[in-house]
């Protein structure tokens, strides 16, 4: 099996076909099975954030599985495929395993080092685990992304230069507004995005802080944590009227706040300003809000502009040679792995024919003490230990070189080691869930 990574994100398609792409949870798992009907593909996990939806797939095939990864994927979101073609990027095999680990890490997204990527990495595999899409070589895979990941905000200066959509955004709104103190924010959405800028909001000195959310008890609960107030989705109107700032990142597939909505708010806030920041994909906030006078909307687009020289400082090049130096060994580990199931079977044969042996011994010497007899084994494994140990070291030295395939394939047939027997040894009865 090989790995085919096929995705699209706001390095190359445009925010109205990365909006029309999102997925919530039950779109990804929708769009997994969907995969998963294919004869090409094994096991599969959908990321979809707010720069990004990808494919991670163990296939048997790479043109098949890419045939009917892209199909599914245009068919679930009811894209073109002609619309969407043009936009998508597939990495296979040890170019996939180091994408797998730069998103992880936070180097591919729109704010560059940024960590809430870590937790949709993670909340991404838990899902697929839970629907049984995912099997032990993408587990592997992004439980050791994950770990990378980890180490990457610890071992490096990364978070120093992490600025976060959020930050970015109430960037913007500052300099539109000159600041935060003693203005009033809104946050709706309770996720982690609305969580830290409700936390940045108070931090900047604003002087309340509001929450609106779906689900009541996310909002209570963040108002509590902030020192601010809340209110249900549905006294949303009040709330705009009385913002100066609105940062929105609620993930609901249609507009939260529309034209109308901003309007109606304005003509009750006699002439201040007011600032709409939009973190969510697709849009929380109608764009024609920014037509409106004394209004600004900051989306997406504008705010990837804004971070994008965060990818040249220092701190993500050491970042970024770690990850290189992470995607090597796992090379090497993933390489060497691929041989363990001929080398254990071939140590599982050898006993059997030592105990065949041994056994044969047995009958035709009923008078051999147990003592002698015992020596007897230890003297017949010795031998076939030796036997053994230099082409099962061997096997997995050339494996790191990338010709493990072929000499396992070569000690299966010169040692006439059955296909199932392998099988059975690389096919894990469970998938371990351990996270970094």
């Amino acid at each position: 099996m090989s790995l085919v990574v096929l995705g699209l994100s706001h390095h190359g398609a445009p925010i109205d076909l990365l909006e029309s792409v999102a997925l919530d949870d039950a779109g990804a798992v929708a769009l997994e099975a969907r995969i998963l009907a294919s004869e090409h593909v094994t096991e599969v996990m959908v990321l979809s954030t707010c720069n990004r939806t990808e494919v991670y797939a163990e296939s048997l095939t790479f043109h098949g599985a890419l045939v009917d990864i892209t199909h599914a994927l245009a068919d679930a979101c009811r894209v073109e495929r002609s619309r969407l073609q043009p936009h998508l990027y597939v990495h296979y095999e040890d170019r996939g395993i180091a994408h797998a680990f730069t998103v992880a890490c936070g180097l591919d997204s729109m704010a560059v080092g940024e960590a809430q990527i870590v937790g949709q990495v993670r909340r991404g595999l838990a899902r697929s685990q839970g629907a049984g899409h995912v099997g032990p070589s993408l587990n592997a895979l992004l439980q050791r992304a994950l770990r990378v990941a980890k180490r990457v905000h610890t071992e490096t200066d990364i978070d120093v230069v992490s600025g976060s959509l959020v930050h970015a955004g109430l960037a913007r709104a500052t300099a539109a507004l000159g600041g935060l103190e003693g203005l009033r924010v809104l946050v709706v959405g309770a996720g982690g995005m609305g969580a830290l800028a409700a936390t940045t909001a108070v931090r900047e000195g604003a002087a309340a802080v509001e929450v609106v959310n779906r689900a009541e008890a996310r909002a209570r609960s963040l108002a509590g944590r902030v020192g601010g107030t809340w209110r249900p989705l549905a006294d949303l109107g009040p709330a705009l009227a009385a913002a100066d700032v609105v940062v929105s990142s609620t993930g609901a597939r249609g507009r939260i706040v529309t034209a109308a909505d901003a309007r109606t708010a304005l003509a009750q806030r006699d002439g201040a300003p007011q600032v709409y920041v939009d973190l969510a994909l697709p849009h929380d906030v109608d764009l024609d809000v920014d037509l409106l006078p004394g209004v600004v909307r900051v989306g997406l687009v504008e705010l990837g502009e804004d971070l994008a020289e965060g990818g040249s400082a220092p701190q993500v090049v050491v970042a970024r040679e770690l990850v290189t130096a992470e995607v090597a060994g796992y090379l090497v580990e993933r390489q060497t792995q691929a041989v363990a199931p001929t080398v254990t079977a071939l140590r599982t044969r050898a006993g059997e024919l030592v105990d065949a042996e041994m056994a044969r011994l047995e009958r035709r010497t009923p008078d051999m003490g147990e003592r002698e007899r015992a020596e007897v084994r230890r003297a017949v494994e010795r031998v076939v230990d030796k036997l053994l140990h230099t082409p099962t070291v061997r096997v997995k030295e050339l494996a790191q070189d990338g010709q493990g395939g072929s000499y396992a394939r070569a000690l299966s047939e010169l040692f006439d080691l059955d296909p199932r027997d392998v099988s059975l040894v690389s096919a894990p009865p469970t998938i371990p869930g351990e996270e970094p």
